[in-house]
């Protein structure tokens, strides 16, 4: 079979912001990073400090704070516009906030371009699935794999054996994650004709392609039905135990409540509350945020 054209991670970022046809956010981002007064968590893998995000005069995030620690599996939930994908796109630095701090493993995101993030250790998925249609499922999670590959330009086109060894180990990790997520009866299939379901297995798959120490799903159970989320909810269980921290958008209740160690929910751009899942279920502002009612009346 003849080698399939993969994208360098700088081709495949610009190629996913022509895609999202993402705004600038406008004013200046801050050089030094504001730290808040809330103690140091010696656990803490992802820390998101004060971050404000606006675009001209909309405030999409507003002083949002909250830490994740390793080994969790950390939701991320609100209505509809209450600024969690903008969240999710100031981590993975497809914007860069207009204030306030993010840090991953103690060490500043701020700044850091997208192929830089994912090298430190953080993925991502998106609302809508973002594949290579034409190529087939294991060439998919190649394009991930070649995210750590060291082969310079003149190894790749010689040939040289450290560029067979890393496409060797890549195409063995590859075949293991779609084992992983449970599609890889469907190697050979091309993207585009996989089911809805097994799309969506295969967006994970490659993300975690990368090696993350961070895995960020946007709302992976999009579209799903019941028996789907259940598996779902299963997969991402098995991810963390795997030693993989979760960061999940998600607007099941269910599903989140059932998979979450803890839950920050925002409203308009704010934080509005944080806790168990217990704790956030039972939240008079969260309840007002849902349902819409004044917060007294909840």
């Amino acid at each position: 079979m003849s080698e399939p054209h993969i994208e360098t991670p700088e081709q495949l970022d610009e190629a996913n912001a022509r895609r999202a046809d993402v705004p600038i956010p406008t004013g200046p981002a801050t050089e030094e990073e504001p730290r808040s007064g809330r103690p140091a968590d010696p656990d803490a893998l992802l820390e998101v400090d004060d971050v404000t995000l606006r675009f001209g005069g909309v405030v999409a995030l507003n002083s949002v704070s909250f830490t994740l620690r390793k080994g969790e599996i950390f939701g991320l939930i609100g209505p509809n516009g209450a600024g969690k994908t903008t969240c999710f796109n100031a981590i993975t630095g497809v914007y860069r906030p207009t204030s306030g701090g993010i840090r991953f493993q103690g060490e500043s995101l701020v700044g850091k371009k997208r192929h830089q993030i994912t090298t430190s250790g953080i993925a991502r998925t998106f609302q809508n699935v973002r594949l290579f249609p034409e190529m087939t499922a294991l060439e998919n999670v190649m394009v991930g794999a070649d995210a750590h590959h060291k082969t310079s330009v003149i190894s790749a086109l010689f040939r040289l054996p450290r560029h067979w060894r890393e496409e060797r180990t890549g195409r063995a990790r590859s075949l293991e994650l779609l084992r992983f997520v449970g599609i890889e009866h469907r190697a050979g299939e091309v993207s585009r004709n996989l089911a809805y379901g097994e799309q969506r297995r295969l967006e994970i798959a490659r993300a975690l392609a990368t090696n993350p120490t961070l895995l960020c799903l946007d709302e992976p159970a999009a579209g799903f039905n019941p028996a789907e989320k259940v598996d779902l909810l299963n997969l991402i269980k098995k991810i963390r135990d795997t030693g993989v921290t979760v960061l999940l958008i998600e607007h099941d209740m269910r599903l989140v409540m059932g998979v979450t160690d803890r839950i920050v929910v925002l409203e308009f751009g704010k934080k509005i509350a944080e806790g168990t899942p217990a704790e956030v279920r039972d939240n008079p502002a969260v309840i007002a945020a849902y349902l819409g009612v004044p917060t007294d009346a909840a």
